[in-house]
């Protein structure tokens, strides 16, 4: 395994073949715009992404929020990431917290957000852009931008519709509403609510679940989905084909046959 990443605002991590960072900006309720957590996820998820042996990456909050998104304070002011004239703030977004949806939507392992608070504004996005989100009882999800008089401006409005649905997602961006941990479940927001002791083991088994798996075939699998949401069927199917045959030429592929037919638990390398 390669040198874990340097991270600012963040700690790394590893299990196993499972991956953890924990925002660790309790003091600003693990704000993104004001921090070094645009880097330290993008960074992380690079470093993921180029290691072989870790399947899967889970990402949660130190303290009681997860992330309350920006920093308000900054904006009253207009300093700091939202200060300047349209062009510079049109760049900051750019360079700073839009490169998150990039790497997030380019990981090619899963990402799990195990979202331990309130989830408000760009915190809800960022839940939003993982593959999944095990939700604490204590969570709260708010895509709040419209009360302060913005719009999601790292791109959530099109990651939410893609989970709940236009109809859905319109009213949470439209109307600023908060929602807690059971509604968020009941609308497909998250996949599961757990007491909060219960948050990271359940998150665990979640990736232990996935990172059991062959590890070349989790990661085209994961391309796979990604790329089924752009493609047309047909497009689509010979990509599978040509994925499926990579898969069928792997050592893990043999083993897993080999292990199904000889009734045992199998070894997988990677390869």
């Amino acid at each position: 395994m390669n040198t874990l990443p340097k991270l600012l605002s963040a700690t790394l991590r590893v299990d196993g073949r499972v991956a953890l960072l924990t925002m660790s900006r309790d003091d600003v309720r693990n704000e993104l715009t004001g921090t070094g957590l645009v880097d330290d996820i993008c960074n992380t998820i690079i470093w993921a992404n180029a290691q072989t042996d870790i399947s899967v990456l889970i990402l949660t909050g130190e303290g009681k929020a997860f992330s309350a998104g920006g920093n308000v304070k900054d904006m009253a002011s207009r300093g700091g990431a939202f200060a300047g004239d349209v062009p510079e703030v049109e760049s900051r977004y750019r360079a700073g917290i839009q490169r998150i949806p990039l790497a997030l939507h380019a990981a090619e392992l899963p990402v799990i957000a195990a979202v331990n608070g309130p989830a408000i504004g760009a915190g809800c996005d960022l839940a939003c852009m993982c593959d999944f989100r095990i939700a604490s009882e204590n969570a709260t999800f708010g895509e709040t931008f419209i009360n302060l008089g913005i719009i999601p401006g790292d791109g959530g409005a099109w990651f939410v519709q893609r989970l709940i649905g236009y109809q859905r997602a319109a009213e949470m961006v439209l109307t600023g509403k908060v929602i807690n941990a059971d509604e968020a479940k009941e609308i497909g927001l998250v996949l599961d609510v757990v007491p909060a002791d219960d948050l990271m083991p359940r998150s665990m088994a979640l990736a232990n679940a996935m990172a059991s798996r062959p590890p070349q075939a989790l990661r085209y699998t994961k391309r796979m989905l990604k790329q089924a949401q752009r493609m047309e069927l047909s497009d689509f199917l010979d990509l599978c084909a040509t994925y499926q045959g990579i898969c069928h030429n792997t050592e893990d592929h043999l083993e897993a046959v080999n292990a199904f037919l000889e009734k045992r638990q199998p070894d997988y390398k990677g390869k």
